[in-house]
């Protein structure tokens, strides 16, 4: 399904049959009908007259030709145009002259696109990948049910009122459109909601169920390749990647400043790429463990061990995207600024953050942690939307980039160097990391690829790092239910009620464990699973635990559970914004968990 520029009746198509005459491919007049493509142009074959599905409210569906600027078509006469599709060249014979010319002016805007500034910088199979991944009604769930995002958004709108009365918005990159319904609740007079997925179809079934057709005008195209009938005084968006920058979004939302009036608003206005030197060893060996698989000489009698240099590379190549606990940084983080409303496009070609780390603590850098911070800056007040690891976790996270050589630091030395994003046509990034330890020869590098990430985020609590107890954790863990007993308990003991002696509750919300059946639905393919699946256990109350053998329950250890099956893209799955509320704590480290919100 597409959004549908032209529908022409009676023609026929010609082909080159077996005597090199033309012959009519179907034996019969067809509908053409032209539709927009992320790529280019849809032109679909339907039956003439009649239901049929795939018509769209004409006939039958018998063939479908994408069509984009690079596809080989000529003038043939006033009424004929000859296009080569599917492998065979396509003798179009129109109805009139005026469904002929209708037609050529659809391939000439067309093939007007082919320098648009996306294209230039765009792949074909990025595009194609990256359009048809954002046309998934299910990967759009995935991000609206981040509720950190979304009611981020919402409340950043909704506080500024001010700045949406009355006034004209355009949505870059809408999506299913959510932001420009935020917009006219907020009072605005009209939006135009840009998408160059096949999203905007639904977006626009949105629109029109909510009987909003007067106030908001979807628009199924790239930004660089559209027109507006106007200018907008305010443009919202929701255009960051992992580490603020990947999908290159961010340049499209700049571009869309062409639009904008004079004094017009921006939502979000500003935002800042936070880094960070880290340790964690555990991290380390794990990446460091997957390379030396390679080391293995004797592999079903084959020598694997040439290839082991380059599996390392590969493994260090990748960013790791997962949360951590803050306090495995060893520096104050390093802020890099972009403000949108004075930046242009081209100065996110290249980015270069100069760092200087004064060191906190002794011990390992394995590498630099990155989040992103951005601001709403509107008339009446200011809102942050936070990826921070000391706010609640969004489908973001954060993003960590290892050094293939860690360097050991002491504290009040100095961590100095360049981080580099150096944006390539994959609608991505290069990350350079060059880093020397000041007053020393000791340097280390590393260049990773932010397209191709290690989806490391589990579900699990993150633990604290290891030497953060500063009392006993056994101690304090079995004074807890001491001082439980003796608050609340009250045992059964030959039918006398006696007081003081502590019913102390063993269950598994009291214990450092998560039960793994509220696991989120990782995509199997970016997250490595188990694959067990979750036995079944009956729950007891404490009464009914005094006429049983005492024993430890467990949830299974697994990933995934049977009820929850549904794969969601390689983020946050919708099952983790609608578990129960969960209290995981020990004796340093507590994570309420409630709908989603990590602490």
């Amino acid at each position: 399904m597409c959004e549908q520029l032209a529908r022409l009746h009676g023609c026929n198509i010609l082909i080159i049959g077996d005597n090199d005459c033309l012959v009519n491919k179907y034996g019969h007049s067809v509908t053409i009908a032209c539709g927009y493509d992320p790529q280019g142009m849809s032109v679909r074959i339907l039956k003439e007259g009649g239901g049929g599905g795939g018509g769209g409210g004409g006939g039958q569906q018998l063939e479908e030709y994408p069509v984009n600027a690079k596809t080989t078509h000529l003038n043939h006469g006033h009424t004929s145009h000859v296009v080569v599709a599917g492998g065979e060249m396509l003798y179009l014979k129109f109805a009139s002259k005026a469904d002929c010319q209708l037609f050529r002016s659809l391939l000439q805007k067309m093939s007007g696109k082919v320098n648009s500034v996306f294209n230039l910088r765009t792949e074909d199979s990025s595009a194609s990948q990256y359009f048809q991944f954002y046309g998934y009604l299910s990967q759009q769930q995935n991000m609206m049910q981040d509720f950190v995002r979304t009611s981020t958004y919402q409340r950043a709108i909704y506080s500024n009122s001010q700045d949406f009365h009355n006034k004209i918005v355009l949505d870059v990159g809408a999506g299913s459109g959510i932001l420009s319904f935020f917009a006219v609740q907020a009072g605005a007079a009209k939006v135009y909601a840009v998408e160059a997925s096949n999203m905007a179809q639904y977006a626009q079934q949105l629109v029109h169920s909510n009987n909003l057709n007067g106030k908001i005008t979807v628009i199924a195209g790239k930004i660089e390749e559209i027109e507006l009938p106007e200018m907008v005084d305010v443009i919202i968006s929701e255009p960051m990647g992992y580490m603020l920058y990947n999908e290159r979004m961010l340049e499209t939302y700049l571009h869309g400043k062409k639009w904008l009036k004079p004094e017009g608003k921006m939502f979000p206005s500003r935002g800042d790429l936070h880094v960070a030197p880290f340790t964690d060893e555990a991290l380390y060996m794990e990446q460091y463990n997957k390379a030396n698989f390679w080391m293995q000489s004797e592999f079903h009698g084959v020598n694997l061990v040439s290839l082991r240099d380059a599996a390392m590379k590969e493994y260090f190549r990748q960013p790791i995207v997962d949360t951590f606990d803050i306090r495995i940084c060893m520096a104050k983080s390093i802020r890099h600024t972009t403000n949108f409303l004075t930046a242009d496009e081209k100065d996110l070609h290249r980015i270069a953050i100069d760092v200087e780390f004064h060191i906190l603590e002794t011990g390992t850098c394995h590498g630099l942690a990155f989040w992103f911070d951005v601001e709403f800056a509107g008339s009446c007040s200011q809102i942050w939307l936070s990826t921070a690891p000391t706010e609640s976790l969004t489908h973001w996270y954060q993003v960590r980039c290892l050094l293939q050589t860690p360097i050991f630091v002491k504290q009040g030395q100095v961590l100095s160097g360049k981080v580099v994003l150096a944006a390539n046509q994959r609608q991505s990034y290069d990350v350079e990391i060059d880093m020397k330890l000041e007053g020393t020869m000791i340097t280390s590098c590393n260049t990773l690829d932010l397209k191709n990430p290690y989806f490391r985020y589990t579900g699990a609590p993150v633990p604290a790092p290891p030497g953060s107890n500063t009392t006993s954790p056994s101690e304090a863990y079995w004074g807890q239910l001491d001082a439980q007993g003796a608050r609340n308990a009250v045992n059964l003991v030959n039918g006398i009620t006696v007081n003081g002696l502590g019913e102390v509750d063993m269950s598994i919300i009291n214990s450092n464990m998560m039960p793994m059946g509220n696991q989120p639905n990782i995509h199997p393919g970016l997250i490595s699973s188990t694959g067990r699946q979750q036995s079944q256990q009956q729950q007891v109350t404490p009464s009914q635990q005094l006429t049983m053998n005492p024993t430890i329950a467990c949830a299974a250890t697994s990933t995934q559970n049977v009820a929850q099956q549904q794969l969601i893209g390689g983020a946050i799955s919708p099952s983790l914004f609608t578990t129960p509320t969960q209290q995981i704590i020990n004796s340093h480290h507590a994570q309420p968990i409630h709908g989603g919100q990590f602490y």
